[in-house]
């Protein structure tokens, strides 16, 4: 008996001492599939990964677990990857959620271990060259697969079906052909499958989705689609004939047809009279309303006070509780709730006043109502549903539902607590506001720059967003920025020339009136020049009737070698960063050049700042162990 115990115990204590092994192997098997991945993968532009390197805090890309154990999310879009995954290098992240390889140039077929990875739940491999067939072995995981824009061949995975947790499976533009499988997915909200080769009719669990889903497939058939063929429309129910009428009626005597006559008559007149009666009310209630809307415009001037009553006029009744949700928007509020919560105004921006609302049962939105709207309703209801598709990333704040009315254009967005970034550099400084300090201005900095590459990169690579300034970027909780108000200068008059946003605008766009992805980088320069100098874009030094530039100011100051001028004197406190301030200028003026094809586009920015936060973070903190 006494062996047994000793074996017993022996075998305890080597599963004791091999747990503390495992653990640490986990990161450098980590480290060494993205390593392996990278050499075997050209690239266009070099990624800072390095065996030396910190992989949870400085690799590109690479966010790592809470406890920094695991690699958690590998996101790689647009940075030039070229020809096949390599097998056992990405498929070796066992504890990955999230990978994002799009809008890449990958070849050939998807290894069957990245597929299966079994903590993924969220693959985006969208506008690549990848062809052969799907995997069979898809992670029973995920929620979010996107495959469209590809060469995927041969039919869709029967397999699918045990993905019970899907919500969205975006496989257009590819070569798919067979019948598309009877997926019955409680979860899917968001399909496409249009423009492959598909055959057969549409299965009854997919036909609640709108024919958009199922469009350039030539050979399917069925709801919400043409009726398949031999297939006749269901029959409708056989109605009784209908009786003799003309005999009845040459039965009646002649009094009885005078009097109905008459009574008809009379019927019909009572009809014309109620509805004028309802037509004079209605207009006789018309200036009240304006009054009471005029009165809530006036009261939501002042911050704090409810103001419903401005982003509800103008609605009529019979277009109410038709507030478009997108996919994957937890919110569960009509119009209704939104127009009876209490509100109070936080800005009012060339585009219109922001409110926040906060409805009955305690939940805090933000809400856009829009002013000087061109875009007709189809065309504003496109536009919506590309920034919805758009406005998914941790630097991008969502657009989680829209109303569109003759009278009321309204965008809900999503609370963000620490309010904007102009409110941050500028706000008060004798109510307590905090001065910032340089690590929080570069994190900001990444993170908007992350956002609008993000942004430039979606949408076919023509997103614009068109009103880059300090108030549209928003700071979270983990004082993470966001970026807000994009995608709405398409539906918008030409821009007004208001002084605060000369202060932002390209030159170019100052005569054109027409933003583009360059013009934003301009504006994203003035933006760094801001948070580098403390000052807004627009300066009247002295003289009432002179305003000057923020980049015409710092290059005229740069130009007489006063560099250290031009810097915010509450960063000037911080010892040993004026090297970082000065690379960052750099990146401000090259940002800022006067012809827009010398301009830097948003990728390049977000490169030049992570060298920057990476060279400010190797000098202030230990070196990560070697792995």
């Amino acid at each position: 008996m006494w062996h047994l115990k000793l074996i017993a115990f022996l075998s305890f204590f080597l599963l004791f001492m091999h747990i503390p092994c495992a653990r640490g192997a986990d990161l450098r098997s980590d480290k060494l599939a993205l390593l392996a991945f990278s050499a075997s993968v050209p690239h266009g532009r070099k990624l800072n990964w390095t065996r030396t390197t910190q992989i949870c805090t400085s690799w590109v890309g690479i966010t790592c677990t809470r406890d920094g154990k695991r690699v958690r999310e590998v996101r790689l879009p647009a940075v030039g990857l070229f020809g096949p995954v390599p097998p056992d290098t990405l498929g070796k992240l066992d504890a990955l959620e999230v990978l994002s390889l799009r809008s890449n140039r990958l070849t050939v077929s998807l290894p069957s271990d990245v597929a299966s990875i079994p903590s993924l739940h969220s693959l985006y491999l969208q506008h690549n060259n990848l062809s052969g067939i799907i995997p069979s072995s898809l992670s029973s995981s995920l929620t979010f697969l996107d495959l469209s824009y590809n060469s995927f061949i041969g039919e869709i995975p029967l397999e699918v079906q045990n993905i019970t947790e899907l919500t969205a499976l975006l496989l257009q533009n590819n070569s798919l052909s067979g019948p598309i499988p009877d997926l019955h997915l409680p979860k899917l909200k968001h399909l496409n499958l249009s423009n492959n080769n598909l055959s057969g009719p549409i299965p009854p669990s997919l036909q609640k989705f709108p024919a958009s889903s199922f469009l350039g497939n030539a050979f399917l058939c069925g709801i919400p689609l043409e009726p398949c063929p031999g297939t006749s429309p269901s029959p409708s129910p056989v109605s009784p004939s209908p009786p003799n009428t003309r005999s009845f009626w040459n039965k009646l005597s002649l009094g009885i047809k005078i009097a109905i006559f008459v009574g008809g008559g009379v019927a019909l007149l009572l009809l014309i009279i109620i509805l004028l009666v309802c037509i004079f009310r209605r207009k006789s209630v018309e200036p009240g309303a304006a009054s009471a809307s005029s009165k809530g415009k006036a009261v939501a001037g002042g911050r704090g006070e409810k103001s419903k009553g401005e982003y509800s006029s103008g609605i009529q009744e019979a277009e109410r509780n038709k507030l478009f949700f997108f996919e994957g928007c937890s919110y569960n509020f009509d119009l209704e709730d939104l127009l009876r919560a209490s509100a109070e105004v936080l800005g009012k921006g060339s585009y219109g006043t922001t409110y926040k609302a906060v409805l009955e049962d305690g939940t805090i939105v933000v809400v856009k109502r829009l002013k000087e709207v061109v875009a007709g309703k189809k065309d504003f209801e496109q536009q919506m549903e590309l920034v919805g598709k758009v406005g998914q990333h941790q630097n991008v704040v969502p657009l989680r539902a829209y109303y569109y009315s003759k009278d009321e254009k309204l965008l809900v967005y999503d609370y963000v607590q620490l309010g904007s970034l102009s409110a941050a550099l500028h706000g008060n400084k004798a109510a307590g506001r905090t001065p910032m300090d340089w690590e929080t201005r570069v994190k900001i900095a990444l993170g908007a720059a992350r956002g609008m590459a993000y942004l430039h990169a979606e949408g076919g690579g023509k997103f614009i967003h068109g009103n880059i300034k300090s108030s549209n970027i928003l700071i979270s909780q983990e004082i993470n920025a966001c970026v807000t108000d994009f995608g709405i200068a398409q539906l918008m008059a030409p821009p007004h020339i208001y002084p605060r946003l000369i202060g932002y605008r390209a030159p170019e766009v100052l005569e054109t009136k027409k933003p583009t992805q360059k013009s934003d980088v301009y504006s994203f320069g003035v933006l760094l020049l801001e948070m580098l100098t403390g000052k807004a874009p627009l300066r009247s030094p002295g003289r009432e009737d002179f305003i000057e530039h923020l980049p015409r100011w710092v290059q005229s100051v740069v130009r007489e070698e006063w560099t250290s001028e031009v810097f915010d004197v509450d960063l000037l406190k911080h010892p040993n960063i004026e090297d970082e301030m000065v690379q960052m200028l750099q990146v401000a003026m090259a940002c800022v050049a006067v012809l827009p094809d010398q301009r830097p586009r948003m990728e390049e920015v977000v490169g030049r700042i992570e060298e920057i936060r990476n060279s400010y973070s190797d000098t202030r903190t230990s070196p990560e162990d070697k792995i």
